[in-house]
Order: structure tokens, then C-alpha cells, then sequence
């Protein structure tokens, strides 16, 4: 025995042309929704990710804040005495080279 769903000798009536119809509608607007929905579940997830990482890196970025500010300092204070400033020249002898 062989089954043709849309054989010649039976051709689909517009009854069951309307209920396909209203199924592929009902399946992809369904479709959708959860596509909708998991877009939302994926921003919620995210923003509290991104909330938590926020809320316990906040100590190490004020150590970061006073510590580059603290080298700034440092480094104003140091332009005055302990840097030399000046050109060097390197004199390469000829039995030196390889």
C-alpha cells in the first residue's frame, strides 16, 4: 500500500488548504513570541551580568584611580631631579662585529 499525501487522483480541498494555512500562521507567530521572550531573557541575564561585574570590580577601580593618580605625582616630581636627559651615540668597533 503507497501513500501519496498530494497525489493527482487526490488533490487537497480549500478546506484543508485554510487549515494549513492557519497552522503555518499559528506556528510562526508562536515562533515569535519565543523568539521574543528569549531576547528578553538574554538582555535581563546580561544586564545583571554586567551589574554583578560592576559591583565587585568597583574597589579595584578606585585602586586604580588613586594609584595612577599617586604615579602622576611621582612622576611630576621626578622630572625635576632624578631625570637625564641627552643623546647617546654607541661607537661600534670593527673587531667587535661578527
Amino acid at each position: 500500500m503507497k501513500f501519496e499525501l498530494n497525489s493527482p487522483a487526490n488533490p487537497p480541498g480549500p478546506l484543508r488548504k485554510l487549515l494549513g494555512l492557519v497552522v503555518t500562521v499559528v506556528i510562526v507567530v508562536l515562533a515569535l513570541m519565543f523568539s521574543a521572550v528569549l531576547l528578553v531573557v538574554l538582555a535581563i541575564i546580561g544586564t545583571i551580568a554586567w551589574a554583578y561585574l560592576w559591583w565587585k570590580t568597583r574597589e579595584l577601580r578606585k585602586r586604580m584611580r588613586e594609584f595612577s593618580s599617586q604615579g602622576m605625582a611621582r612622576d611630576a616630581q621626578a622630572s625635576n631631579d632624578e631625570v637625564f636627559e641627552g643623546e647617546v651615540i654607541r661607537v661600534v668597533e670593527p673587531r667587535d662585529v661578527k
